[in-house]
């Protein structure tokens, strides 16, 4: 069974893995609360990524075959080299994160980073970054974008503090957010040229861990952190990595089969879900308004996937 069988294989991937990041957020946010470090955290979770991701690809021939070729590809210029910069947007996510939270809450992060995501897919599918190609701002797509940010802004309302807002911070969630945008473009871009999704995510994972090591060596080197032991338990807190590898490998590979708006909507679809899943089984609370959340969030899904459907028929009808 492949993905050109069963078109919604790549749907679900895409929902699975937005699941997943939920859990990969409450591991590394544990994990950084332990170390009183967010940046720690997230350096030791990009170093696991790193090195299961690197074990692996020695192992499996065809990620040392796709590795060979994409560094070919680079060599020759047949790949720009900021194609396999997607990394950097990964270390800048982080640091947004780390930065902004203690500022401006999380709901507020939510907001910008999902508003400036799926702005910026609107444009990046209309010029044609994505390895899906150009597809043009419909209304439908408009309208699917708006509905994944209102879904967003429902699911987080009712966990809105008092945190302080500061235009600043926001706007850096929102720069990131277009950043994440960018950077599943290029990881998509990069796997039609190595043919690998697990290259994608290995070159990401190169870059990301050696920028956040740079940074948090500098920031230990100004006193600004000191690096606490790590602890020894428990096991979940150093699932980070490991959903790291699963994640960016699996957007990389749907990326070119839905296109980066459909792909941002429905790995939000499976983080409110996601979130909603650990909610229930973790703390037994049910929330309102991320239930209202996630329902909205799969229809701005469903919406996105009858544009497509519609648009199909319409191609097929002027062959015809």
């Amino acid at each position: 069974m492949t993905a050109s069988s069963r078109p919604w294989i790549p749907w679900l991937a895409a929902i699975g893995v937005g699941g997943l990041s939920a859990v990969q957020s409450r591991s590394n946010g544990s994990l950084g609360s332990i170390l009183e470090s967010g940046l720690h955290a997230s350096a030791v979770s990009f170093a696991i990524g790193f090195v299961l991701i690197t074990v692996i690809g020695l192992l499996v021939r065809r990620i040392r075959i796709g590795m060979i070729r994409l560094l070919t590809a680079l060599r020759t210029g047949e790949m720009p080299w900021w194609w396999a910069m997607g990394g950097l947007f990964g270390a800048l996510f982080i640091f947004t994160q780390s930065f902004t939270v203690g500022i401006i809450g999380v709901a507020l992060f939510a907001i910008g980073l999902v508003s400036g995501q799926n702005v910026a897919s609107l444009i990046i599918d209309a010029v044609g970054l994505g390895p899906k190609g150009k597809q043009a701002v419909s209304t439908v797509r408009v309208l699917s974008a708006g509905l994944g940010i209102v879904a967003v802004l429902v699911a987080v309302s009712g966990r809105v503090g008092n945190d302080s807002f500061s235009l600043p911070a926001v706007a850096l969630c929102v720069v990131t957010g277009v950043a994440v945008a960018i950077q599943q473009a290029i990881n998509g871009r990069s796997t039609t040229i190595s043919k690998e999704p697990m290259v994608a995510a290995w070159t990401n994972f190169a870059v990301g861990a050696l920028v956040l090591a740079v940074a948090l060596a500098v920031m230990v080197a100004l006193g600004v952190h000191s690096l606490e032991p790590l602890p020894s338990g428990p096991w979940w807190l150093y699932l980070g990595g490991i959903i790291g590898v699963t994640f960016l490998a699996t957007t990389a590979w749907v990326v070119g089969k839905v296109g980066v708006l459909a792909i941002s909507l429905l790995i939000t679809a499976g983080q409110l879900a996601g979130a909603l899943l650990l909610d229930v089984l973790i703390l037994d609370v049910v929330d309102g308004p991320l239930i209202a959340g996630v329902l909205l969030s799969f229809a701005a899904v469903a919406l996105t996937a009858s544009g497509g459907s519609v648009r199909g028929a319409a191609r097929r009808r002027v062959r015809t």
